[in-house]
């Protein structure tokens, strides 16, 4: 058989993954809080218990129907059940992955680690505005809602400071300096 014609990789992790599903770096453990871990399961449920087996039924439905070349149902069902199986796959190794952090049982409150939730104000904004973020996992990240992932530059760059620090970093937007006003673990 032409080799055009063979698919050589099996990897898995490549047919699971959505486009604009967040990755991380291979070997890289994937750190969540609790929050995270139930917001995935929850997920996870409802697809498995209620999602998929109702469209299941829809599909078998649409199928005892006669041509399936021309029927939408069974057709959109079918490419549906793919995608539900897709995330199914890859929520279930996300989980199985999960190296689940809680903040709460932090010991160096002193220090910024995953979990934290800091306040800092950019040094060179006028206004002086106080920001505020919690670093967790990549899966729960949400820049809008306060949550920053762990691997994004911003957290980098506060990992290991301490209040009253000045930090520096490489954003997107430039050269910025941060100073570090408050760290609480929640």
């Amino acid at each position: 058989m032409n080799k055009a014609f063979v698919r050589e990789n099996d990897a898995a992790d490549e047919d699971d993954a959505l486009p604009g599903q967040p990755s991380l770096p291979v070997g890289t453990p994937n750190y969540m809080t609790l929050r995270g871990q139930h917001q995935l399961r929850e997920e996870f449920e409802q697809l498995v218990k209620v999602e998929r087996p109702a469209l299941v039924q829809v599909v078998s439905w649409a199928a005892g129907n006669g041509d399936r070349s021309e029927n939408g149902d069974y057709i959109y069902g079918k490419k549906r059940l793919r995608e539900i199986d897709r995330r199914i796959r890859y929520l279930g190794k996300r989980l199985e992955n999960a190296v689940v952090v809680d903040p709460a049982e932090q010991e160096n409150l002193t220090q910024v680690f995953f979990g934290a939730t800091v306040s800092f104000v950019d040094l060179q904004d006028v206004a002086g505005t106080e920001e505020c973020y919690q670093i967790v996992g990549v899966d729960e990240a949400d820049a809008s809602a306060g949550r920053i992932s762990w691997l994004s530059p911003l957290a980098r760059a506060l990992m290991k400071a301490r209040e009253a620090d000045v930090i520096r970093f490489q954003s997107p937007a430039g050269l910025r300096e941060l100073e570090v006003v408050a760290i609480r673990y929640e």
